[in-house]
């Protein structure tokens, strides 16, 4: 997957925006101003950095060598994706998504009400 996948699959969820609040090259996704997803514009191949459980976190990481821990994150918190060719383009999809989710989530429940 490269770095205009990713940006799509990024976009196609609900009330997202996108900018560079931190540098040039990190690509940053927000739902009502929460950050979910950084995409370095940078790297080859492409990365990203999304957010999931941490027991999962750990799982991913055991589990896939192009995941490891979220490059100037909270590793705990935070994974890094990096989109080799052997990379699952399906569960990087999902990965988008939870990470996502697990934002809007934590939402007050009237914007989530609000948005929906």
């Amino acid at each position: 997957m490269n770095h205009e996948e990713l940006r799509e699959i990024a976009l196609s969820f609900q009330h997202t925006t996108e900018g560079f609040p931190f540098d040039e090259v990190s690509l940053v996704f927000k739902v009502h101003g929460k950050m979910f997803a950084i995409l370095s514009l940078d790297a080859q191949p492409a990365r990203m950095n999304l957010k999931n459980d941490p027991e999962r976190n750990v799982e991913l990481r055991e589990e896939y060598d192009w995941i490891i821990p979220g490059y100037h994150m909270n590793k705990q918190h935070w994974n890094t994706v990096i989109t080799e060719e052997y990379a699952d383009p399906q569960l990087v999809r999902e990965l988008i998504a939870t990470s996502y989710e697990l934002v809007w989530q934590k939402l007050p429940k009237k914007v989530r009400e609000a948005g929906e």
